[in-house]
């Protein structure tokens, strides 16, 4: 599910809100999620999940195609851990359809 496809499945849930206003909450939210990220803060969502801000250290690699070494700057990431509700949803729904 993309952005667009989130904002149509929620204005159709709320039929009483237009296709802006919606749009605009959930812009509010990951733009929210996103400042809170930038300032190394964890965002949590009871049921649904967590998102860490995480730092991956300098490393050495190797480019797989020549094998030559090259360095890895050091960089930060983003950690989701699911929530125990939403793992224990995906979970159930995987094993009836399997």
């Amino acid at each position: 599910m993309n952005k667009l496809e989130l904002i149509r499945k929620m204005t159709y849930s709320a039929q009483n809100k237009s296709l802006v206003v919606i749009d605009s909450a959930v812009r509010v939210i990951l733009d929210s999620m996103t400042e809170a990220l930038l300032k190394n803060k964890r965002v949590e969502i009871r049921g649904f999940g967590n998102f860490t801000p995480k730092i991956r250290e300098a490393r050495d690699a190797r480019n797989p195609k020549t094998g030559s070494l090259v360095l890895l700057d050091q960089r930060t990431f983003i950690h989701f851990k699911p929530g125990k509700e939403l793992r224990e949803r995906v979970n159930a729904a995987l094993q009836t359809t399997h």
